[in-house]
């Protein structure tokens, strides 16, 4: 196990040591959320939107057992193509993958695990499209995401479209009330429902502004020193929408076609996410593609706030 550590980018450890505005970004995305050759071209398209903005994008992954922040086109090309053989790591994996010298995506709470270990100041901003959370009729399988439990763990500032809409939506709220959690609704008091821009769910927190979102991660990072992330929720463009009832009515179906199928666990996420866009004729996928080049543009204009804010305190 020598010589195995944490390996940024050049591009992304440059950006680190000078103080210049770093976006995450997760790679199950790339390999479990989307088909090839699209998923690699999102993957890149996504990048290039965080660079348009003044950030440097880092896409996070286990290459070959080495935990990376920033992959090369040759390493997204190769989760791309690979697609489900990749193994799909949540924090939980992170140590097998890396003993065992795979390749491993990872999911929401293997990133922020990966960039908080790296360096807990260096890497505060994550774009994402949905992070996972109280899935349904949790009550038989008790089924909770581990990214809810990371929040408490990792002072990240979270960019999604809300938590993915085939789980329980008021339930993940509640545990992340429970775990101090803050959800931030940018530019809405509505929780987004990631294919659709409202769920109908009220939030009690609002922003309007990334300057804003960087000053209250700051003031709980650094003056309150919590060790808490920030989950901001940043609704789908309405033109871009997929309406609510195409929605419900193809989780709906797909939900029993994986109780029939005796799928749960890991495999439960990607086949209800591809299951739904077959059933929506890809309608829900376009939705996906869209929500997350839309948070990857915030989560690069909050980073650049941040990267400003730290470097005015320090003078």
């Amino acid at each position: 196990m020598i010589g195995i550590q944490i390996t940024p980018s050049r591009e992304v450890a440059d950006a680190i040591q000078r103080g210049m505005p770093v976006v995450a970004l997760e790679s199950t995305i790339i390999s479990h959320g989307m088909p090839y050759p699209q998923n690699v071209e999102v993957a890149r398209k996504v990048e290039e939107v965080v660079r348009s903005c003044g950030a440097i994008p880092a896409t996070v992954a286990v290459i070959e057992g080495v935990p990376r922040i920033g992959l090369t086109d040759d390493e997204i090309e190769l989760l791309g193509k690979e697609g489900t053989n990749i193994m799909k790591c949540s924090r939980r994996d992170l140590g097998y993958v890396i003993g065992r010298r795979l390749n491993g995506a990872c999911t929401v709470s293997a990133t922020m695990r990966i960039i908080t270990n790296y360096n807990g100041n260096g890497v505060n901003v994550f774009a994402t499209g949905g992070i996972g959370g109280v899935h349904r009729c949790v009550e038989k399988t008790l089924d909770v995401s581990s990214d809810l439990r990371e929040f408490s763990k990792s002072p990240i500032i979270v960019v999604c479209a809300g938590i993915k809409a085939i789980l329980d939506l008021p339930k993940t709220l509640e545990y992340l009330e429970t775990e101090g959690i803050p959800v931030i609704g940018y530019g809405t008091d509505e929780l987004p429902a990631f294919y659709s821009y409202s769920s109908g769910l009220k939030l009690e927190l609002r922003s309007d502004s990334p300057k804003e979102i960087a000053d209250i991660f700051y003031a709980q990072r650094y003056i309150m020193n919590s060790n808490h992330g920030i989950l901001v929720t940043n609704p789908i463009p309405k033109e871009k929408e997929t309406p609510h009832e195409v929605i419900d009515s193809a989780i709906s179906r797909a939900l029993k076609e994986a109780d029939e199928k005796g799928i749960s666990g890991k495999r439960i996420t990607p086949f209800l996410l591809a299951r739904v866009s077959e059933l929506t004729e890809g309608q829900s996928l376009c939705s996906n593609i869209e929500l997350v080049q839309n948070n990857a543009k915030l989560a690069a204009q909050i980073a650049i706030e941040l990267s400003t804010l730290k470097k005015q305190e320090k003078k």
